[in-house]
């Protein structure tokens, strides 16, 4: 199967909380991405197109699988940092 997603990095847990609530309340996922995004997906807010299994880091493939489209996971630490992940597709 293959996923897609889009992705907010940042470095500490607080600053991760405190974007995943911005999103709770209504804020635009891809706008936010742009703004605090450490990954270079910024610019294309957040979005880092189609992967299969075995191109993510696990931790961050398992939130997506487990993840409905259109869900946003809670923060997910990896060695890269925290991140805010949105699952856009499945196929």
């Amino acid at each position: 199967m293959e996923m897609r997603a889009s992705h907010i990095l940042v470095k500490d847990r607080a600053l991760a909380q405190q974007i995943l609530q911005k999103i709770k309340g209504g804020a635009n996922f891809a706008a936010l991405a742009r703004e605090f995004s450490t990954c270079p997906s910024k610019s294309s807010g957040g979005d880092l197109g189609w992967f299969g299994e075995g191109k993510m880091v696990p931790a961050f493939e398992n939130a997506c699988k487990r993840l409905g489209v259109g869900s946003v996971s809670d923060a997910v630490q990896t060695q890269f940092g925290y991140h805010i992940i949105k699952v856009t597709g499945k196929r």
